[in-house]
Parts: C-alpha cells; structure tokens; sequence
C-alpha cells in the first residue's frame, strides 16, 4: 500500500504538468490586426473595385464580417484607449482628444500625465494573466511618458513607435518628434530597413515562430500606422495602380502594402499548423479622413472625427476556424470594446472576473440561436458634442444646432433627419445621454479651445445629402 501511495505521489506532478500543457495547448493564438484611418469603403470584401485586398477579401471569406462594428471615437487614440481597456475611455478622463505632443495643441501643461491611467488594466494585462506571451508592434499613441510604455501595460515585448504617426521610410535625421523613433522595448535601436508595414509583419512573424517552438499561448497586436498619413509608398505598390492618380494612387499603394503584410502573417500560422486555433481579427481605429488621405467611407456619411456613421463604423473580421462559421456575417452593432472579453473568454478567463468593463465576449452571439444585441444602447462624447444609438435610432447633439436623429436601419447614409417628426423619442434619448454623461469622468487633459472647429466643419462636408427628388422610405417610422 505504501508503494502504491509513494507511486501516486511521484506520478500525480507529471499529470497535472500534462493537463496544464494540454489547457494551454486548447488556449487559441490571438492575433489582432488594426489599421489606421482606411476607409470603409476602400476593400474589396466592401466592395471597393478600385483597390486591391485579396488577402483581406480571402480572410472575409474564412471569417464573420460584422456589418455594424464601431469604435468607441473616431479619432485615433480615445479610438484604441476604448480598444485596449473595453471600457468607454470617457469614463476615465481619455475623453478629448489624442494624447498631446503628438497632433494637437492642449491645455495641459504636464504631458506625462497623458494616457491610460495607470491602474486600468489592459488586453495585455488580462491575456498576460492566462499564461499568454504578449507583443505589440506599431504604433502606440496610448501615451509617451515611460509609465505608459506597452512594457508597462501587459506586454512583453515592444517593436514600433509610441507617437500617433511617422514616416514609412528611416528617418536620416532626427524625425519631428523624438516619440517618432523606432523602438524594440525601452531602446531605441535605430531605424528600420526597407518599408514599415512590411517590417512590423516580419517581426509579428519572428514572435509567432518564437512562441510556436515552445507551444506557448500568444497574443500579438499589430498596430499598423497604415494607412495614416504620410502618404508613403514604395514605387513597387505604386506601378500596380497605372489608372489611379494623386493621393488616391498612394492610398491604393499602401492598402495594398497592408494586404500583403496581413497575408504574410496569415500564410506563417498556416505553415505552422496553428491556424485552426487561432483568432484572427482584422478592424480599423477609425473612420477615413478623406481630407488628408483621399480615403473613402462610401457608403457612409462622415469621415474621422466626427459622429457619422462614416467616423465611427469600421471594418471588422473575425476568424476562428475552430469556433466560428466561416463566410458568415453578423449584422447587430457591436463595438471594439467587446474584444478584450471575447478574447479573456476565449483564453480560459473568468468571465465574472470583468466587472468594471463595458464591452461583451461575442463568441455566444456568434454561436448560439439568439436574437438578443450585443448592445441595445451605444454611446459616443466629444466635448458638448454627443451621440446615442438605441436599437436602430440615433440621436446626435450639436453645440452649434439641433439635435439630429437617424433611423440607422432604413436610412444608413443618414440623409433623413427625423427629429422634427419624433420629439418624445428625442427627448427620451437626451435622457439617457444624460443619465450616461453624469457618471463619466472629468477630461484628464482638455483642448484649448472650447470645442473643436475644424471637426464641426468636417461634419457638413462630409454629410451625404437625398438625391434630388428622392423620397424617405415609409417604412422608417
């Protein structure tokens, strides 16, 4: 009895050590792809003819497109500080704008202070916590001082750069702001060889093959500054495009630089067995801005920066073979805030654990026979200006005129301003705007100026207006 009790003893670690291997082994890879500023309009699996993305169309076909996916603001980092936190970034304080010493002028006089607090826990934090190895490549914009670093936000590892845009090509001279350097970790390392996009996926690459050879669970979170201005491309991408012109030729250029590096990641966990167990996600940070890059939302009203559907509705793919239908689509608005409890779930997480977190875990509403919304109520703030979706109906406030209100299911490019014809509907949604406002935090760092010009005047130029003649479908009520 005795050897019998001395030889469970000695093989019971041995079985526990397999059984965690095997838990590990059934955790997915994750890899999230974000782009910058590409307009909704400007894939091929949008329907865009005059760009080329067969690498993202074929992911479209392996994936769930989600036909109303939005970001929690339209501009670049509020846009990812939602993203990384799941939660609105408006509840604490990273509500104005992005994070000075970066694109704008502020208030503030201490930038340090500028970016997720501290005692957020990010996507890096939680997969981290699940035994994941974690990367981040590209651009950060999440904050420049050192206890903002990706290193000190959950990851392990840190290739790119901590500002919000920079050249494609190495810097012979010191760039416009010293946060626009490459960095591998804390260092700066010196420039990149050859064309950014191609780099970062060469490095997500590099992270892949590492953690596949020791079958460890990994989270990369490749954060491309493509398309962002400046608008640059290689030669090579710019002779496939012979009938385009201008900065509509470059912006095919560098969609398709994105496209080949996106396949090329794809292609790496296909070699390596890995793809089955993998998920795959593909989104944008924004609406594009068609003023400065020549992207189209089309479609959509609107552009970057404001609250149109073309500022804040985003292209989004997710794949995972082992879970989720391929060549499906999923039409019910979700947000990004929903990813990092899709992924903490999907990572053996403890759901429960996620109590102060706005977003959703997708993967039921994907998987199960439901009709219920990831969210029946959606909200975005910018200043005085704010905006509310409840089922289909959307209410936006001005500072400068009328609220306005949309019927988002028969009327997308929002041509048909229905706030005249439901006054009671208007005022129950300025409610719950309010009610909504009242439990935010106050701005960490506010703009110098009371609201933001020069998004208000991108708000009427990009606002479709009804063909001449045209009639609002009776079914809008």
């Amino acid at each position: 009895m005795k050897k019998l009790i001395l030889l469970i003893l000695a093989v019971l670690p041995l079985t526990l050590q397999a059984a965690t291997e095997q838990e590990q082994q059934q955790q997915p890879n994750i890899i999230l792809l974000l782009a910058d500023d590409a307009g909704y309009g400007d894939f091929g699996f949008h329907g865009s003819k005059e760009f080329k993305t067969p690498r993202l169309d074929e992911l479209a076909e392996q994936s769930v497109l989600f036909e109303q996916a939005y970001v929690t603001d339209p501009t670049c980092g509020p846009s990812r500080a939602g993203l990384m936190t799941g939660m609105y970034q408006q509840r604490f304080g990273f509500e104005e704008n992005n994070v000075p010493g970066y694109m704008s002028p502020n208030s503030a006089a201490d930038n340090n202070d500028m970016g997720i607090p501290v005692d957020k826990k990010t996507m890096g934090d939680y997969l981290k916590s699940q035994g994941y190895a974690t990367a981040f490549y590209g651009k950060w914009h999440l904050g420049g001082a050192d206890k903002f670093h990706p290193l000190k936000r959950g990851f392990d590892e840190f290739y790119g750069f901590r500002g919000g845009a920079r050249s494609y090509f190495s810097y012979s001279k010191a760039p416009p702001s010293p946060l626009d350097w490459m960095e591998r970790n804390f260092k700066v390392m010196g420039e990149h060889e050859g064309y950014l996009t191609d780099v970062l996926a060469d490095e997500t690459i590099d992270f892949i093959e590492r953690n596949a050879q020791k079958k460890t669970p990994f989270f990369a979170f490749v954060s491309f500054n493509a398309v962002h201005t400046p608008m640059d491309a290689t030669q090579e991408d710019l002779d496939k495009f012979p009938e385009l012109t201008g900065e509509r030729k470059t912006l095919a250029a560098m969609t398709l630089a994105l496209d080949r590096a996106t396949g090329k990641i794809l292609d790496k966990l296909q070699e390596l067995g890995l793809e089955e167990n993998t998920i795959v996600v593909f989104t944008n940070d924004n609406g594009g801005p068609s003023d400065r890059n020549a992207s189209s939302n089309w479609p959509l009203s609107g552009t970057k920066s404001n609250h149109l559907e073309g500022g804040l509705r985003v292209p989004f793919l997710m794949k995972w073979p082992a879970h989720i239908q391929a060549g499906s689509k999923y039409r019910y608005p979700i947000s990004q805030m929903d990813l990092l409890p899709t992924f903490y779930a999907a990572a053996n997480g403890d759901a429960d654990q996620l109590t102060d977190i706005d977003g959703v875990d997708l993967v039921p509403f994907l998987t199960e026979d439901t009709q219920e919304r990831p969210h029946e109520v959606l909200f975005w703030k910018k200043d005085v200006r704010g905006t509310i979706r409840v089922g289909d109906w959307k209410l936006m406030r001005f500072p400068d005129r009328p609220a306005q209100l949309y019927n988002i299911s028969e009327d997308l490019k929002e041509q048909y301003d229905l706030a005249a014809e439901h006054p009671e509907k208007v005022r129950d949604m300025f409610k719950q705007l309010f009610a909504w406002e009242s439990k935010l935090e106050r701005p960490r760092w506010l703009l110098k100026r009371q609201f933001e010009n020069y998004d208000i005047e991108r708000m009427d130029m990009y606002h479709l207006k009804p063909v001449e003649g045209s009639k609002r479908s009776n079914k809008v009520k």
